[in-house]
């Protein structure tokens, strides 16, 4: 296998300084599964280089609890 050959990755603070959120926001999403390819090495999580960030589900949560309830 050529050095080429090798795939790049994504550790937890690289993934955190490219979305703009925590290390700890990061992990809380791989716990909950939605970032695919993520696998560990050793202790550390890492995921393919490019890996998309996933959509903010508590942003998206919050938005349809408060939909109709603002008055001006």
């Amino acid at each position: 296998m050529k050095a080429s050959d090798s795939l790049e990755i994504m550790t937890v603070k690289k993934a955190a300084e490219r979305w703009g959120i925590t290390p700890r926001r990061v992990n809380e999403i791989i716990r909950e599964g939605r970032i695919k390819g993520v696998y560990k090495i050793g202790t550390t999580w890492v995921m393919p280089d490019g890996t998309p960030k996933p959509s903010d589900l508590r942003s998206e949560r919050q938005k349809g609890e408060n939909a109709g309830t603002r008055s001006l």
